[in-house]
């Protein structure tokens, strides 16, 4: 059974940064796609960052508008996926997911190819 628990949200300036982790049970070492998605009230969940594993081959994926300023990595020892957040904006506030799947999502920042997914995790940028 997959479980994803993320922590590591709270309340930051902009251009302050925060690191989440999603702390992963259940999920497998040598293939994965994995992936941060966040939820602003009243919008559609958003595919931040994304990474897989398939045949010894690391990849990973931004959307444009935080490319440059966060970075998703995986300490495969720990079963963890991080999420580096610098230079935060307003506009960076919402809710933070994680998400796994054992099977190649069809687009990997695309919320629908993901079927597990943590609790969440506020991160909110005051201006």
């Amino acid at each position: 059974q997959v479980q994803l628990v993320e922590s590591g949200g709270g309340s930051v300036q902009a251009g302050g940064s925060l690191r989440l982790s999603c702390a992963a049970s259940g999920v497998t070492r040598s293939r994965y796609y994995m992936g941060w998605f966040r939820q602003a009230p009243g919008k559609e969940r958003e595919g931040v960052a994304a990474v897989q594993l398939y045949e010894s081959e690391t990849t990973t994926y931004y959307v444009d508008s935080v490319r440059g300023r966060f970075a998703i990595s995986r300490d495969n020892a720990k079963n963890t996926l991080y999420l580096q957040m610098n230079s935060l904006k307003p506009e960076d506030s919402a809710m933070y997911y994680c998400a796994y799947e054992p099977r190649p999502p069809a687009s990997p920042l695309s919320a629908d190819g993901y079927n597990n997914w943590g609790q969440g995790t506020q991160v909110t940028v005051s201006s």
